[in-house]
């Protein structure tokens, strides 16, 4: 799923969650739990779609800013996988510049499995080299609040 673009970085994140898989689906695309677990990156943000392969996203910050993506791939409960297209300001889908031209075609892949009696997470993502070392800093912290929500009775 993944192509090799310049000056982007593969990375990896993965967390074990005592939970059935379809729980931590839920908790991933459900509007209220993804507010949650996505406010480390910038609260606030939100995803406008209905979450089905070959639909668009729209990963937003309150205030209409953000990226727009499509759902390369969407096997509910084991994954969905999203290929970054291009940034929205005041909610509207920009025309590619010489930034986003830099990332666009990026993928960003979750992965669930079953294992010990619950669910192993797996999320890579493709970034920048100015972003790596903020996504490697904050996406677990993501997943931890991905983990808690989902062990939650």
């Amino acid at each position: 799923m993944f192509i090799k673009l310049p000056n982007i970085n593969r990375l990896s994140f993965a967390i074990q969650i005592k939970a059935p898989r379809e729980k931590v689906w839920d908790v991933l695309w459900n509007d209220n739990s993804y507010r949650q677990w996505t406010r480390v990156f910038s609260e606030g943000s939100y995803a406008v779609s209905d979450w089905k392969e070959g639909s668009k996203v729209h990963f937003l910050s309150p205030s209409g800013d953000g990226m727009y993506s499509t759902i390369a791939k969407s096997l509910r409960p084991e994954l969905m996988s999203f290929k970054h297209l291009g940034v929205i300001k005041e909610g509207k889908e920009q025309p590619l510049g010489e930034e986003s031209k830099k990332w666009s075609g990026a993928m960003e892949n979750y992965t669930l499995r079953e294992k010990d009696a619950g669910t192993a997470l797996t999320v890579d993502i493709d970034v920048t080299d100015e972003h790596r070392k903020y996504f490697s800093e904050v996406f677990p912290k993501a997943l931890q609040i991905v983990k808690e929500l989902s062990e939650k009775s």
